[in-house]
């Protein structure tokens, strides 16, 4: 199970983009960045456009936990390591929300390299 509702995940599909923060070591969260994400199945995913030097990547993993937006759904989440996660239907789903921005940005987040920086995003109760 997820962790995220039926309503939840409809209201979240419709979207283009999230805005995920990390948590500091004090608790604090971390200024949003804006994301692109995909739902496979019923979990949540993100990935680095940008390898996995990025920072809010760097930071989310690092931290483990932090905060995503999106529309009228907050919530505190959990980072988990994608590394087991559908990655051709990760791919798929990319591809058919962001296609129309071209090759160039949804090819830095689509294929075998996209794996190594996927993060699954779970709810914390």
């Amino acid at each position: 199970m997820s962790g995220w509702t039926a309503d939840e995940l409809r209201t979240i599909a419709k979207v283009d983009e999230l805005e995920v923060a990390s948590r500091r070591p004090d608790g604090s969260l971390r200024p949003f960045v804006t994301i692109w994400f995909t739902v496979a199945g019923d979990d949540l995913y993100i990935r680095s456009a940008h390898g996995p030097q990025n920072g809010w990547f760097r930071r989310a993993t690092q931290s483990g936990t932090g905060r995503v937006r999106i529309r009228s759904v907050e919530k505190d989440v959990v980072f988990e390591d994608g590394a087991d996660a559908p990655h051709a239907a990760i791919d798929t789903a990319l591809r058919a929300k962001y296609d129309r921005y071209g090759p160039g940005p949804v090819g830095a987040i689509v294929g075998p390299s996209a794996a190594e920086v996927t993060l699954r995003v779970v709810p914390t109760p």
